[in-house]
């Protein structure tokens, strides 16, 4: 791990962050890019990826991370496995504590850690994701044309990529542990509303049935009148099972924004902890947060797109005000030896 103050880390290494390490590195700012505990992030959980900007081909979630790391180190970005643990981050230089107990300093810092979407515990949901398991209809909808696919989840966000998937498939089953939804009352009844759109009520996903090869070929669905089946299940109450043949899965039951170590240091968070980006003094968007050097990018302050195409805008954002902010930081120096001299 180098040593010394660096002039900017980036932590994470999802389109975000690359887009960041690229923009950074340009600007011969040198970044060291934390890759975390899972480099690439979530992209690399995705087979295809059809609607990024310059590949009409379409291209694998894992190429195009890779793609941009290598473009990131052609300008001098470093990388190096790691994860932050703790920050103190309320003076100069902000100080990082890795996982491994190392800690790193550095005048600013990219958060593009990004946001982990919350999985159900279903059978085979490891093996099958980006492979006809999905959490993101925008993303992987496309895929589906004239399937039968399986939502599950019941807020606002499960009706979204319902409503999102009606274009494609041909039927879509909500899949709900209860018989009332959490999300808001437009949402729901324009779900509601749909001719091809379903709800299954008081029913859990159990199981998802097919392989990486054949993708998602069916589900197993577990019910029981007075809600939350699985649980009914595991005290012993009877339940009702069914297999039904879908060719896909989504979920839709949030995400966890990897900010827990942002947690006390002043970086602003809302009530899910995702990070809350400021505007500057004309009221147009930033990529800063409410301490100074610290910046955000990526599905860590975005609860509402989660595209990569807007995660490499609000790199190249973060990477650009983060310069911005080292030529300020460098100024009053300079204005100082110029006075001695």
């Amino acid at each position: 791990m180098p040593t010394g103050i660096r002039d900017l880390v980036v932590a994470g290494s999802g389109v975000a962050g690359l887009s960041a390490a690229v923009y950074a590195a340009r600007a011969d700012l040198e970044p060291l890019v934390l890759e975390g505990d899972e480099p690439g992030g979530q992209l690399t959980l995705t087979t295809d990826v059809e609607n990024y900007l310059g590949f009409p081909e379409g291209v694998g979630g894992m190429d195009l991370v890779q793609r941009g790391k290598q473009q990131a180190e052609r300008f001098g970005a470093e990388f190096e496995r790691g994860r932050i643990e703790d920050a103190t981050l309320d003076d100069q230089p902000l100080e990082l504590r890795l996982s491994s107990g190392e800690t790193i300093r550095t005048r600013s810092l990219v958060v593009a850690t990004g946001a982990s979407a919350r999985w159900v515990g279903a059978d085979n949901e490891d093996e099958l994701m980006g492979h006809g398991l999905s959490t993101c209809a925008t993303c992987d909808g496309a895929f589906h044309r004239g399937d039968d696919v399986l939502v599950v989840g019941g807020g606002d966000s499960a009706m979204e990529e319902a409503l999102f998937l009606a274009k494609f498939a041909d039927s879509v089953t909500v899949v709900h542990r209860r018989e009332e939804l959490r999300a808001s009352e437009i949402m729901a009844d324009r779900a509601r509303d749909h001719d091809a759109v379903e709800f299954r009520w008081n029913t859990e996903l159990e199981a998802i049935h097919g392989s990486q090869t054949e993708g998602v070929t069916g589900a197993t669905l577990v019910s029981h009148p007075d809600g939350y089946p699985k649980d009914q299940a595991a005290s012993g109450v009877d339940v009702d099972r069914e297999t039904v043949d879908v060719g896909g899965v989504f979920y839709a039951v949030g995400h966890t924004p990897n900010t827990r170590f942002l947690e006390g240091t002043g970086v602003e968070l809302d009530a899910d902890g995702h990070v809350v980006p400021q505007t500057d003094e004309s009221g147009r968007a930033t990529a800063r947060t409410t301490v100074d050097g610290v910046f955000a990018a990526g599905d860590v302050a975005d609860h509402r797109y989660r595209q990569a195409i807007t995660s490499a805008g609000t790199g190249s954002m973060a990477a650009l005000d983060a310069e911005e902010f080292l030529e300020a930081l460098e100024e009053p120096e300079q204005a100082t030896a110029t006075a001695t001299a």
